[in-house]
């Protein structure tokens, strides 16, 4: 597993040069057909724009990568948009830009310069996560010792749920840097009683500022 970048949530801006109006959407995707399903939906409720030009990236790695000018010139729409997803390292995101042309032609400068912004302003509203590579843990201990264990265990790792049965089962998800140090303290703040075994693979995620 390795670490990656994406978007938090959908996200619509808003930006107009020379009475061309530019609508700026980015969506969080994970596969290929969930991308041509949103931008799909897009073109029809935008049938009247001039132009729906995309890029989408799908896969931690970015495998799956497309763009299209969606007749604007060849290299002034889609390649701009996906240059922003590029720069930013980001993944598993789809961006369309909207036109609506105004009556003023931009030129191919002034196209690349719109779209680039155009695509820029949409991911900054939809925000930017990291989903770092991690190990999913079962931390069980009795009664006596939730209490005590509990609030530093909330400190120190992303608790997904607990189970109150014969004993109490944390399930748990740690960053693997902090995996080694995270059952160390366990194991340590438990005398030896409480050692967290591994149950699977995950990501946490992490939402950049």
């Amino acid at each position: 597993m390795i670490g990656y970048r994406s978007v938090d949530k959908s996200s619509e801006t808003e930006y107009i040069i020379n009475r061309s109006r530019f609508i700026g959407r980015c969506f969080p995707v994970t596969s290929e057909e969930a991308a041509l399903s949103l931008l799909g939906d897009i073109r029809k409720k935008h049938w009247d724009a001039t132009h729906n030009c995309f890029a989408y990236r799908i896969g931690e790695t970015a495998s799956i990568a497309r763009f299209s000018d969606d007749g604007e010139p060849g290299g002034t729409a889609g390649m701009p948009i996906m240059d922003v997803l590029r720069s930013k390292e980001l993944t598993d995101v789809l961006v369309v830009v909207t036109r609506y042309f105004g009556g003023v032609l931009l030129g191919a400068g002034g196209l690349v310069r719109a779209y680039s912004r155009s695509a820029a302003d949409a991911v900054t509203e939809a925000g930017i996560v990291s989903y770092v590579p991690a190990k999913q843990l079962s931390v069980s201990m009795d009664y006596s010792r939730y209490g005590s264990m509990e609030q530093y265990i909330r400190s120190a790792v992303q608790v997904e749920d607990v189970e109150f049965m014969e004993n109490v089962t944390m399930k748990v998800v740690a960053a693997e840097e902090r995996l080694s140090a995270f059952i160390k303290d366990i194991t340590e703040r438990s005398d030896g009683r409480c050692i967290p075994q591994i149950t699977g693979e995950s990501y946490l995620r992490i939402k950049e500022i």
